[in-house]
């Protein structure tokens, strides 16, 4: 019961907030001492924060299919929205070559904290960097951009380095106002999230993690989670993105120094 509430929610708080799910759940199975695979061991957690997104996003989710419905349809030029779908189809392909290049790896990575330390001082620039880019105006990214996004999440799935974090400030960059980044950042994780899923999943041994605390952990994820995006949207928007920036530095610095001194 205890893991459950505690990794349920690290998961349902981190996912969305920029500081790293993947990195927090590491540093939280080495307090608590639980050795299972990251990858397999967190299915029901990023489950729950999945769908806590498409709550969320769900008016953004309908208008943005049912306009590239119509563009397919009437064969006319894209508006935003059915642009946007096609920036998020762009961007997923070089996630899921990234993903697939290096799952292998990244549970070995996830287990030794030092690497988790070094991807929270990454997660950091990117966050702190957003303080100097807020003076975007475009709504969409062309779809080079997009792809470029795409390269940037794929780099995610390594601890430590946060993936909204990382998104929302490449996108920021690439001139996209703060709350389009944000949006397009959340609807870009779907697709990566639901992939990831689905290819764990397709292990039988996966669902033999299914117990109570999995269970009891995805529902906190998806509870916390629908709390922090909502928050999130608010902070992005306010200009405080870059303040999660010391955190990171900070818990970097404390995971760097305790896993140094073993």
């Amino acid at each position: 019961m205890l893991r459950g509430l505690v990794l349920g929610t690290l998961q349902g708080v981190t996912e969305f907030l920029p500081i790293s799910s993947d990195g927090h759940l590491a540093i939280g199975r080495a307090v608590l001492g639980i050795h299972d695979g990251t990858l397999a061991g967190t299915v029901l957690l990023h489950l729950g924060t999945l769908v806590a997104t498409l709550a969320l996003f769900r008016v953004e989710v309908r208008g943005a299919l049912e306009a590239t419905l119509q563009m397919i349809k009437t064969r006319t030029a894209a508006s935003d929205s059915a642009h946007e779908v096609l920036a998020v189809i762009v961007a997923s392909i070089p996630t899921a070559i990234i993903g697939l290049a290096i799952e292998s790896r990244v549970e070995t990575w996830s287990n030794d904290l030092r690497v988790v330390a070094v991807f929270l001082f990454v997660s950091a620039g990117f966050v702190g960097a957003t303080h100097w880019m807020r003076d975007g105006t475009r709504n969409v990214l062309s779809l080079r951009s997009a792809f470029f996004v795409g390269v940037i999440q794929g780099l995610a799935v390594l601890p430590g380095w946060s993936r909204s974090g990382s998104t929302i400030a490449t996108a920021m960059a690439l001139g996209l106002a703060p709350l389009a980044a944000f949006r397009f950042s959340f609807l870009l994780s779907l697709p990566a999230v639901a992939g990831a899923c689905l290819l764990e999943l397709r292990h039988p041994e996966v669902w033999s993690t299914f117990g109570l605390d999995g269970w009891l952990g995805a529902v906190v994820a998806l509870v916390t989670g629908v709390i922090a995006l909502g928050s999130l949207r608010g902070v992005v928007t306010s200009g405080r993105f870059a303040w999660f920036a010391p955190y990171l530095v900070v818990l970097g610095a404390v995971v760097l120094i305790s896993s140094l001194r073993g």
